[in-house]
């Protein structure tokens, strides 16, 4: 789904069925596929999680795991009922390398599972990623019996999050964290010399941050997620000569990198040029997508765009007088890691 017009690029060619370019200045949508369709979020929805409860629990507090966090399926960052842990360090595993086993401690430090998961649909609820149901604080689907019906979100929802994260300077702070050291039990040459902590350090999954192995300039920060059945998820922003670009995508059908940068090369070559096809909407009330008898998505007197991406779905909530365009499908990619999460 594009606006064609002079200068604008072409759309870019990945294999995702779902993904969005938006500017995360302005919020407008410069180009999508399937924007609203609802996927397996997989290790991505650590973002909202992350968004729901860094303002609920003070990054200076100890938390003790239970030993089922500490078991939990999936990529770990290792950890033991024996300590106790900071909060910020949590965030930092949640977020830098996708610990399934901090996220569900980070929900027993907020008074548990089925609170952590109210709190995470009401901020859903309350930034307008009306296409987002959390099923747990992870990502995990078929591991903890969950369906992209009882967990879901798209790739619309992803860049609200992102962007309404990255307006918090502690979730920046955890995104953008390169490498982190973690606190463990001391070893036995630790003890010896007196030391009550060990540690070991930790490094971020994002391979497109600074110095990284696919590192894209101005890259502010972004969660990667896997399982088998989500496929490679992946949600970034970027930021180049004073504008900044996001871009989510989903079910894709390789690591994200590839495709992550030239959803965002786009987004910066046609940013100006591209007139917008939709827009994030800011939090509180807003005006959502009104569904027509045969279930397409589409806002008064929007009836599609032409070109390669043109299609049906739920439309995007469109701009000021403008209305909402429709949306397309078909497969796409991100972060191939292992079978759980990462």
């Amino acid at each position: 789904m594009i606006n064609p017009g002079p200068g604008v690029p072409a759309a870019p060619k990945i294999k995702a069925a779902s993904w969005i370019i938006a500017d995360g200045d302005t919020g407008q949508v410069l180009a999508a596929r399937d924007p609203h369709g609802q996927y397996l979020p997989a290790s991505t929805l650590k973002t909202l999680t992350t968004l729901a409860l860094i303002p609920k629990l003070d990054p200076n507090r100890l938390v003790r795991p239970s030993q089922q966090a500490c078991d939990v399926e999936g990529t770990k960052v290792g950890m033991t009922p024996k300590l106790q842990y900071k909060v910020s360090d949590l965030f930092h595993a949640l977020m830098m390398m996708s610990a399934n086993d901090a996220a569900v401690t980070l929900a027993e430090a907020n008074g548990g599972m089925k609170k952590t998961l109210a709190d995470m649909n009401a901020e859903a609820r309350r930034i307008n990623a009306r296409d987002t149901l959390a099923g747990s604080p992870n990502g995990l689907d078929k591991d903890l019996g969950l369906t992209v019906k009882t967990q879901h979100t798209s790739a619309y929802d992803l860049a609200l999050i992102l962007r309404e994260g990255m307006k918090n300077p502690a979730f920046r702070r955890y995104t953008e964290k390169i490498d982190h050291w973690f606190p463990a039990p001391p070893t036995k040459a630790q003890r010896k010399k007196g030391k009550k902590i060990g540690g070991y350090p930790i490094h971020t999954h994002n391979r497109m941050l600074p110095g990284q192995a696919h590192d894209y300039a101005g890259m502010l920060g972004g969660k990667n997620g896997y399982t088998e059945n989500a496929r490679q998820t992946f949600v970034a922003a970027a930021r180049r000569g004073g504008h900044t670009i996001i871009i989510s995508l989903m079910r894709a059908d390789m690591p994200p990198s590839k495709y992550a940068k030239q959803l965002l090369d786009w987004g910066f070559r046609a940013r100006g040029k591209a007139k917008p096809v939709g827009t994030l909407v800011p939090p509180g009330d807003a005006a959502q997508p009104k569904k027509n008898n045969d279930g397409g998505g589409v806002l008064p007197g929007v009836n599609g765009l032409p070109g390669e991406d043109s299609g049906s779905g739920w439309g995007l909530i469109a701009a000021g007088a403008g209305g909402a365009v429709l949306a397309a499908g078909v497969l796409a990619y991100v972060f191939l890691r292992r079978r759980h999460d990462t």
